[in-house]
């Protein structure tokens, strides 16, 4: 995105220091990598920083607002709605594609958003080992808000556990170390000390919540949740006995569960920016756009890209039961953007902006980012299988 760096970027580049990069994050953290992560950041300018934090500040204006909860009560399904709702969702992410607009600009436009944490604990770790190996001026950030890696641990450790002794606070997941994203729990326990903990151990006495640790049982006072709801009920039939975890427990959640369908896909009808593209509630579509090419069809209540369809036709749409569970949304189209070693092959880009949210604050911060580069249809492994220079990445801001 700045060319004069992305230049000298490739230029510098070597096999061998990607490799090295790759090396000393496996040697922390032997096999808790499984994702594939890119030859290169993404680099990017203040004023496209600008832009996204505009759409970002402007969303953020809408969660804040008194009525926001109001218009999203029927976002939560029925029977997922967790007892003793708590506010604020202390960590909510932004993700927007790299996009090019019909005048071939370079522009923001907001893709989902989650009101969930993300990997936030890596994403402190990874970028300085990758500065480490790879060319990354001095004056580029990952972070945002005037943040360093001291001062957003220091944050993050706060909002999870530092008003708790360690032991009372797990971090809690479905088969935590068989995850992805397991590297993430490995580099939280490094940060706050807090275990990740599986659905499974959880033990219930009355109102209280308890595990093992270190052979003692122990009481849990807080949870950093990292369970998916939906991935919960499509693996539910591989454990026996398991806790309602939706019940009413003396325990607190961060962020708690139902803030997961307030802060989705099922907010996005809702929003007016120039950086957010249209989107309907389907059962609400009175007629349908004429240039359905131009949309896209997405499942309220599922994770990962699972049931998008990218060719929506009219046929498909009737084929649809549940019109009032799918958002249409406009297409964007994605920008070739990152020039890479094979010139007729650049990969495009997707930015998570990541928040936190303190309970002492009236409004939350950006902080942090993650990146995604695909050569694909969509973002995501599936698509960009036997690729480089795609997988998961990082933003380097330029700083003032």
């Amino acid at each position: 995105m700045i060319p004069e760096i992305r230049n000298e970027y490739n230029k510098q580049f070597t096999e061998q220091a990607y490799n090295d990069f790759l090396e000393e994050l496996d040697d922390a953290y032997p096999g808790a990598i499984e994702f594939r992560l890119a030859e290169t950041p993404v680099f990017v300018d203040k004023a496209f920083k600008n832009k996204m934090l505009d759409a970002c500040e402007s969303i953020v204006d809408f969660i804040v607002d008194p009525a926001f909860k109001e218009l999203t009560e029927k976002s939560i399904p029925p029977g997922e709605r967790f007892a003793n709702e708590t506010s604020p969702c202390q960590m909510l992410v932004f993700d927007f594609g790299i996009c090019e607009s019909k005048n071939g600009e370079i522009e923001p436009m907001l893709i989902e958003m989650q009101g969930f944490p993300s990997m936030y604990a890596f994403h402190a770790w990874f970028p300085e080992i990758m500065r480490k190996h790879l060319y990354v001026p001095e004056n580029f950030t990952p972070y945002l808000g005037g943040y360093t890696k001291e001062s957003f641990i220091g944050e993050f450790k706060k909002i999870i556990s530092d008003d708790l002794p360690v032991e009372n606070v797990v971090l809690l997941e479905i088969k935590p170390h068989e995850q992805k994203t397991r590297i993430d729990f490995y580099c939280t326990e490094k940060y706050t000390g807090i275990k990740p903990v599986c659905i499974s151990e959880l033990i219930l006495e009355g109102r209280q919540l308890f595990y093992m640790r270190d052979g003692k049982k122990t009481l849990i006072k807080r949870i950093y949740n990292r369970v998916i709801t939906d991935e919960l009920k499509a693996r539910r039939h591989e454990f026996e006995n398991l806790i309602d975890i939706t019940q009413d427990f003396d325990v607190e959640w961060i962020p708690h569960p139902n803030w997961f369908y307030r802060i989705s896909k099922y907010t996005l009808p809702f929003l007016r920016h120039e950086y957010v593209p249209q989107t309907f509630f389907l059962n609400e579509i009175k007629q349908l756009p004429a240039d359905l090419e131009n949309y896209v069809l997405k499942p309220l209540f599922s994770f990962a890209g699972q049931g998008v369809v990218i060719d929506v036709t009219k046929e498909e749409i009737e084929k649809i039961d549940d019109l009032e569970n799918w958002i249409l949304q406009r297409k964007v189209q994605y920008a070739n953007i990152i020039k890479t070693p094979d010139e007729n092959d650049p990969a495009k880009a997707e930015i998570r902006i990541m928040y936190l949210w303190n309970k002492d604050w009236s409004r939350p911060k950006a902080v942090l980012n993650l990146a995604r580069l695909s050569k694909g249809k969509m973002i995501g492994t599936r698509y960009n299988k036997n690729k480089t220079w795609v997988g998961g990445s990082v933003c380097f801001f330029e700083e003032l």
